[in-house]
């Protein structure tokens, strides 16, 4: 067998004289040699792969390395595809054409590849663009988006109770005593509106203007509840409205049953409001279908400190009696029994400092208060009742405005001294419980989860009104003004003592594991009394010194980058051109010789 070897610096016409001498001969190839030279080895195909050649034309062409298909035998061609060896590099000028033909029409890319997805349909397409996520975190996001709903009842003044009831068949039925959903034909569905805001995406009452059944509330989009309705199993609503009780069942988003009407008996006649009950849709999430009472029950509670006059009550059934558990939320004191709530285990400075104040339809609410043993901030942001986790306006409104007004009480009161110094935002917030909450009739949240407030209005609101009431408050109050300074320059001291030691401990860290420098002949000796260090100027002086040494007291050499030079001002020698941390190994030294 014949084998060729190729190298990358031969000319074209070598090549083809090489190929076209070998082909004309009855040996059979290797191709895995062929294209390839030890200093640049170019695989293109299987090893151990052979096959006879045809007869080669007087002249042909060899491009990017890859021999025609006219050149191989049917049987060689065969045994190739069959062994694995690209096929396309056999090929023939129309078998190629072929294939890339087929491989354009499988890229085609066309107007019958647009999908368009009508109704509910992107909702169980792509739930984590509504809910956030198919696990746990998105299972009970159902549970606030009907839970909302119920309080932007109650916050526009129409509801004042909730009850929710997780049952033992892993569905969750949520209550209030509200308006009640509409039943009435909708001009443009031509469905009754009940059905309208349970299969239609961006259907509901709270899109602002004249036409809005809401001057205040959490959803914003239309999609809360035909989002339940999509990623629920099954889906049941009641309707109690105008002395008439509605219900209608509903399973992955479509009716399957008609909205029915009942009559009310006389002593029910004036019952009104919503239930809606859901069990969630195994096929969708990914977790076990199961509520966690105590996250439910966080919820509940932050919105009964919410909305003063608002009561909610948790229920959870089990088949078992004894497992049942009921509470029931209702604080009249609103945000300062939240911050005492919060601030149960801790010292107080102070008592918890309050305000209400709305601003060009602004509504703000805030609690405060320090604590002498707590050196961590916690501020809790809510915007229309919905708990903004990753923070916004209205909280960079408030950091803000706490920050200039400490800093300018500081130094009014001479307390902070130094001009070029000043109280950061993280020392003033040290030991604080904030809680602030705003109600904006057109709020801006980042997507469906609702999880940061971006209406850049609400900053300017308020960071003036909370400077505006601190000013006043503390200016009546110094003896609390005095204790909110205190720990907020003892926050400083304190910030400015851990950087002074973490200096001290890095450096300590180096000198002690670092290794000596290269150029360093170390000696065995740990006696600084009897130890000597030559400096040399050069590898040639290093070597030479190194052979005469005594290794047992003397080092040699630190060599260094540059021309030593040494000048004596005042006892103190100055040595150009080596490193701190070379400098630090001569610690110890006591004499020094330099010879002239």
């Amino acid at each position: 067998m014949a084998r060729l070897l190729l190298k990358p610096h031969n000319s074209r016409r070598n090549c083809i004289s090489l190929l076209r001498d070998t082909m004309t001969s009855s040996s059979s190839v290797s191709w895995s040699h062929l294209f390839s030279s030890p200093s640049r080895p170019l695989v293109f195909f299987k090893p151990r792969v052979s096959f006879p050649l045809r007869t080669v034309p007087s002249t042909f062409l060899v491009q990017n390395g890859v021999l025609p298909r006219a050149f191989m035998s049917t049987s060689a061609a065969t045994e190739s595809v069959q062994n694995g060896v690209s096929p396309r590099a056999f090929m023939s000028t129309s078998a190629a054409t072929e294939s890339q033909k087929e491989s354009a029409s499988s890229k085609a890319y066309g107007s019958d590849q647009i999908q368009v997805l009508k109704g509910l349909e992107p909702v169980r397409k792509r739930p984590g663009m509504y809910i956030g996520s198919t696990g746990p975190r998105g299972l009970h996001h159902l549970v606030y988006e009907i839970l909302d709903n119920a309080v932007d009842e109650a916050q526009s003044g129409y509801a004042s109770k909730i009850n929710v009831v997780l049952h033992s068949d892993n569905s969750i039925s949520i209550t209030d005593n509200g308006r009640g959903i509409p039943t009435d034909l909708h001009q443009v569905t031509k469905k009754s509106a009940l059905e309208t805001v349970l299969t239609v995406l961006h259907a509901g009452g709270k899109f602002g203007g004249s036409n809005s059944g809401y001057t205040v509330s959490g959803g914003l989009h239309g999609v809360g509840l035909s989002v339940v309705n999509a990623l629920s199993e099954e889906l049941e609503v009641t309707v109690w409205r105008d002395g008439k009780e509605y219900q209608q069942k509903y399973s992955r988003g479509n009716p399957v049953t008609t909205l029915m009407c009942y009559e009310l008996s006389a002593e029910s006649k004036d019952q009104q409001g919503t239930r809606i009950r859901f069990w969630p849709d195994k096929e969708v999430f990914t977790t076990e279908i199961q509520f966690d009472y105590n996250t439910i029950g966080g919820r509940v509670r932050e919105l009964a400190f919410l909305n003063p006059k608002l009561a909610i009550s948790l229920k959870k059934e089990d088949n078992d009696p004894e497992k049942n558990q009921y509470d029931e939320h209702f604080y009249a004191g609103g945000l300062i029994e939240y911050v005492n709530w919060l601030n149960t285990d801790k010292k107080s400075l102070h008592d918890v400092v309050s305000f209400r104040k709305e601003v060009d339809g602004i509504a703000i609410d805030m609690a405060l208060q320090w604590c002498s043993d707590a050196y961590s901030d916690t501020i809790l942001g809510y915007a229309n009742s919905i708990r903004t986790v990753d923070g916004g306006t209205h909280i960079d409104g408030v950091k803000a405005s706490l920050t200039r007004t400490l800093n300018n009480f500081g130094k009014k009161s001479k307390v902070i001294k130094d001009k070029d110094i000043s109280l950061s935002g993280e020392h003033v917030r040290e030991g604080l419980t904030c809680i602030i909450s705003v109600k904006v009739p057109s709020p801006e949240f980042e997507g469906q989860t609702k999880t940061r407030l971006g209406n850049p209005e609400v900053r300017k609101v308020v960071e003036q009104s909370v400077q505006e009431y601190l000013t006043e408050y503390l200016e009546l109050h110094p003896d609390v003004l005095d204790s909110i300074l205190s720990k907020s320059l003892n926050a400083l001291k304190a910030a400015l003592a851990a950087k002074r030691a973490r200096e001290l401990v890095r450096q300590k860290s180096v000198l002690k594991s670092s290794s000596l420098p290269g150029k360093l002949a170390d000696c065995s000796s740990t006696d600084p009394e009897e130890s000597e260090i030559f400096i040399v100027e050069g590898d040639s002086a290093g070597g030479s010194a190194k052979q005469g040494r005594d290794r047992r007291f003397q080092v040699i050499t630190l060599n260094v980058r540059w021309r030593l030079i040494c000048r004596q001002l005042h006892g103190l020698f100055c040595f150009h051109g080596m490193s701190l941390y070379q400098l630090q190994c001569l610690n110890g030294l006591e004499q020094f010789y330099y010879p002239k």
